[in-house]
């Protein structure tokens, strides 16, 4: 017999699970939230997002007193010294905001946590810490976790995936990434700030897969500046761990001599894979596909009626505002509304220095699909980024050469996360190159920048 019978159960308190369960509360539904950790947020708010952001900050603070970058502009410092214990902490408290954030909301919308694992027991019901629970309509939100490298085995001491890297309790002297992505990236800035050696080991011959080659390329060239050594190209072949140190094996990917790093604390980030072990997918009759995601219909549900998947286990980019976009328009599926995602216009950032943001086509992308224009301006020319001695990056507008329609927009600004909001709303309504060109922009900004890209794109620009 049942504990409960609720309208929807939401499998998963990430950003995807948690407010589809607070939307679907909100429309009248009786809803429960699934979670297994002791609080809630999944693991953008517990080990990702969140308190990556939070490192991300703290040593960028850090590496500005430290490094005399802030001496022209006439702030000295006789002695800057770094408190790691005190920084982890900042990270922790912050992390307990916003997660108990999440359970006061749930609270406040009458949602039930139910805590523990989640199993189907049927396309209806399912197995909670003992348990069963029923519901006319069911949500998987269960997120990702990291992807394993063979030959490479993560002890969370001296080799680390994302969530040992952001809670190590020393500087490492010499960190290598494995992964060129997003998570490499950020992690390995926040230790190279506070002084480690950064190698990064990139199976591509570029970093940052998927993004822009223009935007791959200066990336790259900045971050070689900054003090990351980079190796493209490169493979990791296995990993030994001896009295605290790690001897990583690589050799070219095209193949050739192997050669031997030694490492103080190497980081596994190499992407991620859907969590859907564990959940007895098969009681509920559904499969998934080759790349381990469960696929859905443009309402979100599975092949199974009355089931619904969202976030990191369906197909697309595996990001968290994704996520929470699909969770509000599911969970007015399940409601009996219509929900809508435009998944041609999500945007993505890179929270490295600067920042990296991208929406809509890359120019490969858009060239392969017909006749384009593009614009591009640099923030060297930029008044406000030139002011704050902020140069590196650039503003790149890709356009369509028949209608104007912008298709893509790629920035590297120290503020680019902020900037490409504009860039995705412009593009939501179908914005031309022209709308953004004429549409006024405060002064001084670096948000000026993409204006100038988009007048570029006409081969109109003022300040270049």
């Amino acid at each position: 017999m049942a504990e409960q019978d609720y309208d929807l159960i939401v499998i998963g308190a990430g950003p995807g699970g948690y407010v589809a369960a607070i939307r679907a509360a909100q429309l009248g539904l009786k809803t429960a939230c699934v979670e297994s950790r002791e609080t809630l947020g999944g693991t953008c708010l517990n080990v990702g997002c969140i308190p990556s952001k939070a490192m991300l900050h703290a040593s960028e603070l850090y590496h500005e007193a430290h490094s005399g970058a802030l001496a022209k502009f006439g702030i000295d410092f006789k002695s800057v010294a770094l408190n790691l214990d005190q920084m982890q902490a900042e990270k922790t408290k912050a992390v307990g905001e916003l997660t108990g954030g999440i359970e006061f909301l749930f609270k406040k919308n009458k949602v039930d946590w139910l805590k523990g694992h989640a199993a189907f027991t049927s396309p209806n019901s399912i197995d909670v810490a003992g348990k069963i629970y029923t519901a006319k309509k069911i949500m998987i939100a269960t997120g990702s976790s990291v992807t394993p490298l063979p030959g490479v085995d993560i002890d969370q001491k001296v080799i680390v995936d994302s969530t040992g890297a952001l809670a190590l309790s020393k500087v490492p002297k010499h960190m290598v990434v494995i992964g060129g992505g997003v998570i490499g990236l950020e992690l390995g800035s926040v230790w190279l700030r506070l002084g480690a050696e950064v190698t990064v080991v990139e199976y591509l011959d570029q970093i940052l897969p998927g993004m822009d080659g223009e935007v791959r390329k200066e990336a790259a060239k900045i971050f070689k500046k900054q003090g990351f050594n980079i190796r493209t190209g490169t493979k990791v072949t296995g990993a030994s761990v001896k009295g605290g140190k790690a001897t990583l094996t690589v050799e070219p990917s095209a193949g050739g001599a192997s050669e031997r790093i030694e490492a103080d604390c190497v980081l596994v980030a190499i992407g991620r894979r859907p969590n859907t072990e564990g959940l007895a997918l098969e009681k509920a009759g559904l499969t998934t596909n080759a790349r381990g995601q469960i696929d859905i219909g443009h309402d979100f549900q599975t092949s199974v009626p009355g089931i619904y998947a969202i976030g990191d286990v369906v197909p697309g980019p595996m990001l968290a505002h994704k996520a929470e976009d699909e969770g509000i328009a599911a969970a007015e599926f399940t409601a009996g509304l219509t929900g809508i995602v435009n998944h041609d216009v999500i945007p993505g950032v890179v929270y490295t220095y600067p920042e990296i943001a991208s929406v809509g086509l890359t120019e490969e992308e858009a060239k392969a699909k017909g006749e384009i224009k593009v614009g591009k301006f640099p923030m060297m020319a930029n008044s406000r980024a030139k002011t704050n001695r902020d140069t590196d990056g650039f503003v790149k507008v890709i356009a369509d050469a028949k209608t104007d329609r912008v298709l893509g927009v790629h920035m590297i600004a120290s503020i680019a996360g902020s900037m490409i909001a504009e860039a995705a709303l412009s593009m939501e309504f179908g914005a031309t190159s022209e709308d953004i060109a004429y549409t006024c922009h405060a002064h001084p900004t670096q948000a000026e920048a993409l204006k100038e890209a988009a007048m570029a794109v006409t081969g109109k620009p003022i300040h270049m």
